[in-house]
């Protein structure tokens, strides 16, 4: 019966796994067309094999072969579930048996599950072949595309130095403008036009009165607003609002281009190319006005507020000049690159007409350059920058000199794309880096508004984490800037979140961020699970303080070990994969931490035990003092010196430990009195017995007692000892006493004795000043070494140096 009832829950169990599989198969059966996958990636083998494809069919390619591994990324984990489910009925079969044939049943089950995992892992498998299939193609795509591009790089053209392209670089130019005047006559001519231009009249005479206004003047009266305000004073709050309000030098010019553009566009009298300068103004505008801002910030002109570059006056009005003439070369660049891809000049009628733009930047950027070397040398003495400042600000400068002089040279010579790829990127990276610094200057005048501290900014943690923060944002934007392309940054990306694999696990950032959030969580309940204990529940119970202390203790451990293992597994890691590191970790503890280990053991022994509680007065390795802190490591003992003394817990375990208030404060004091030979032995014991009995922390019961210890080498010795309430008051009490003895024995006329020794010195004749001489014998015996007398004689005055016979008595 048993075993009918075994059979029939097995057949149950695995008509519930296979309903689950089946549903779940079901549901996968709707996945990747790989008939329209084979299309593109065909299509993509083709392109790739005869490289003649443009590039912008190789960016729409590899778009659709991203779109496509996306797919194949969900196809992946489709199954996961009925996958799951089928291989824990397998597990639960048990291992074939190694010898003899294992039950028809169980055989049947197992070959059905078998059957039916291998159908779930197929689409799986075959979706991982399309992943890489998907993968590689796109990574051949890239390896095209940067190929094509560091042969644009290298491709040597017309030198712009050829006076004989320049006549016709000028007839473009010119021809350019001509046409874009014979546009705008003849839409003048055409009545049509003029009525809709009248029409518009009083919206476009609006526009452009704003746009010259805002353009002409409002950066002016920013500049001067901010200046008034940040004249009044140095502050955090004066800073920041100049900062805000500094941006309006950016915002209300551009903002006036942008209406200068909508004014013109509407009139419908430009033309193509008028329009087309017109809406190339608000980008050109920004950069230009971007720029002269970031000069501006740079190169302040008062020094109200610390500058961010130590340099006077002039040079930051040097610095200014230069910063506006990189804006105004950005300026004039980007629509003479629109109007090489609008009219489709030759590239040497290019060269030839961005040539000037690329030297009058190398020249500001050589000055800039030499004006940044000669403010902040690696070996300035006294400079109260970090030197790692000062190192990479001279590197920046060297840099910068460099490019300056080989991107016009480079152009000069032919290869005009690996000049401007040097020029261009590197104004546009200086003012990437300029930005980062007046960002951490933002930051550290946010800190300074919040904690009032300006001269411990430079010193605190919170503005050198954001200033890291910063770099790292900036570290895309650079690789932007210096020819990387968005999909190579989101390629990256993509292979970031996918993570690692260790084992067969596979970490990615997400679970790392789970790791972390669930473990502060679990961290921060932990915390307020021991601030509550210690502040409500903790007080109303018979535990002393060192009790307290010590659940409190344990639980902060038991919380920090739970909050690891969830965050663990709450990550999805695979805690049995850990096994190996803990074996190894084991025979590293066998080794080299064993110390460690065992002052772990001893202090949780401390916590258990409890030998030893916060708060204890305990004498230990010469050190005595309160024990303040027990930790897993070590116990800090804070010394009557007010020092803290770390013990390692071994010692605390091992070692001899004497604890002066454990239980309890009760405490014997022991004070050593002696008097003269014939004093009175039972008055003085009645004195001393009547002090200690005075004392209000001396307990009577029991009562004190004086001891008559002995006849010592120069006084009768005797010690009070007695019982104290709270042994901690153990100096006060013994001082007090000491005080009143001394009073008493005055009182009583008994004396205190004390040693007194007389001095007899041998051969005083070594005390001359002149060399000795050959002495007489003062007496039979004198000189005879071996009589007792002869070290006996007495000193007398005239033998003493600087003396002529008047003495002062003898010695």
């Amino acid at each position: 019966m048993t075993a009918l009832l075994r059979q029939i829950a097995a057949r149950v169990l695995l008509a519930a796994t296979l309903l689950v599989a089946f549903a779940a198969g079901a549901l996968a059966q709707d996945g990747p067309d790989f008939a329209a996958w084979d299309a593109v990636a065909t299509r993509a083998e083709e392109a790739i094999e005869s490289r003649e494809v443009s590039e912008d069919v190789f960016e729409s390619l590899r778009q659709e072969l991203t779109d496509w591994r996306q797919v194949f990324q969900e196809a992946r984990t489709r199954n996961e579930a009925a996958i799951d489910a089928v291989q824990a009925q397998i597990e639960a079969l048990g291992p074939k048996p190694e010898e003899g044939e294992e039950p028809a049943e169980t055989a049947e089950q197992r070959e059905i599950l078998n059957t039916r995992l291998n159908e779930l892992r197929a689409p799986v498998q075959r979706a991982e072949v399309a992943f890489s299939r998907a993968d590689a193609l796109i990574a051949q795509i890239d390896r095209i595309l940067r190929e094509r591009q560091a042969d644009r790089l290298l491709r040597i053209g017309p030198t712009p130095l050829n006076p004989v392209i320049w006549p016709r670089a000028v007839e473009a130019l010119v021809e350019f403008f001509r046409h874009t005047a014979q546009d705008i006559s003849a839409n003048w001519n055409n009545p049509a036009r003029i009525a809709d231009f009248r029409q518009n009249l009083p919206k476009t005479v609006l526009l452009l009165t704003l746009a010259l206004i805002l353009t002409l003047r409002g950066r002016d009266w920013v500049e001067r607003l901010v200046a008034r305000l940040q004249d009044q004073g140095r502050t955090a709050e004066r800073w920041l609002t100049g900062f805000v309000i500094s941006l309006g030098q950016i915002l209300l010019p551009v903002l006036g281009l942008l209406l200068l553009a909508v004014a013109g566009i509407s009139t419908e009298m430009l033309g193509d190319r008028g329009d087309l300068l017109m809406a190339t103004l608000p980008a050109a505008g920004f950069q230009f006005f971007a720029a002269r801002w970031l000069g501006g910030r740079l190169f302040p002109r008062t020094e109200t507020h610390e500058p961010l570059l130590s340099l006077d006056s002039a040079q930051r009005t040097e610095g200014r000049f230069h910063a506006s003439i990189l804006g105004l070369v950005l300026f004039l660049a980007l629509p003479i690159r629109r109007i090489q891809d609008f009219v489709g000049w030759s590239p040497e009628i290019f060269n030839v007409l961005t040539f000037p733009l690329l030297v009058v930047a190398g020249l500001a950027l050589l000055r800039l350059g030499q004006l940044l070397l000669r403010r902040a040398p690696p070996e300035t003495e006294g400079s109260s920058e970090p030197e790692f400042r000062q190192r990479l600000v001279s590197l920046l400068s060297r840099i910068t000199m460099g490019i300056a002089v080989l991107g016009p040279v480079l152009a000069a010579i032919g290869y005009f794309n690996a000049g401007e790829a040097l020029v261009y990127p590197t104004i546009s990276s200086l003012m990437l880096l300029s930005l980062i610094v007046v960002l951490q200057r933002l930051v550290d005048e946010v800190y300074i508004l919040f904690s009032r501290n300006r001269e411990g900014v430079r010193e605190a943690l919170t503005p050198v984490l954001a200033g890291f923060a910063l770099a790292i944002v900036s570290i895309p934007l650079f690789a932007l800037i210096w020819g990387a392309r968005v999909t190579d940054l989101t390629e990256l990306w993509n292979r970031f979140l996918a993570g690692f694999t260790v084992g067969e696990t596979r970490i990615s950032p997400t679970d790392f961020l789970t790791f972390v959030v669930v473990f502060i969580i679990g961290y921060a309940a932990t915390r307020l699970l021991q601030s509550a204990l210690r502040s409500s529940v903790l007080p109303k119970t018979q535990l002393d303080m060192g009790g307290q202390n010590a659940v409190a203790s344990g639980i902060g451990y038991v919380g920090i070990f739970a909050a690891a293992l969830i965050a663990i597994t709450s990550a999805g890691l695979d805690l049995s994969a850990l096994a190996y590191v803990a074996g190894a970790l084991s025979v590293g503890i066998g080794f080299g931490l064993q110390n460690i280990v065992s002052n772990f053991v001893s202090g949780i022994i401390l916590l258990i035990e409890r030998p030893v509680a916060t708060g204890d007065w305990i004498e230990v390795g010469g050190q005595m003092g309160f024990v303040r802190d027990i930790s897993v490591r070590s116990t800090r003992i804070e010394t009557f010196d007010r020092t803290d003394v770390i013990v390692p817990n071994a010692d605390l375990i091992s070692g001899t430990v004497t604890n002066w208030t454990r239980g309890n404060l009760v405490g014997r004091l022991i004070v050593p009195v002696g008097v003269a030979y014939g004093t009175d032995t039972r008055r003085v014991e009645k004195i001393l017995q009547e002090v200690a009995e005075a004392q209000p922390m001396v307990l009577l019961n029991p009562p004190p007692y004086v001891y008559f210890k002995g006849f010592g080498a120069d006084s009768l010795d005797f010690e009070v000892r007695a019982i104290l309430r709270d042994i901690n008051a153990i100096l006060v009490v013994q001082t007090e006493m000491n005080h009143q003895i001394t009073e008493r024995f005055r009182d009583e006329g008994i004396e205190i004795p004390f040693a007194q020794r007389d001095i007899w010195l041998r051969n005083p004749e070594t005390l001359r000043s002149a060399p000795p001489g050959p002495l007489a014998p003062a007496g039979p015996g004198a000189g005879d070494p071996q009589d007792p007398a002869a070290g006996a004689a007495q000193l007398h005055p005239d033998d003493l140096p600087g003396h002529d016979g008047e003495g002062e008595g003898d010695r």
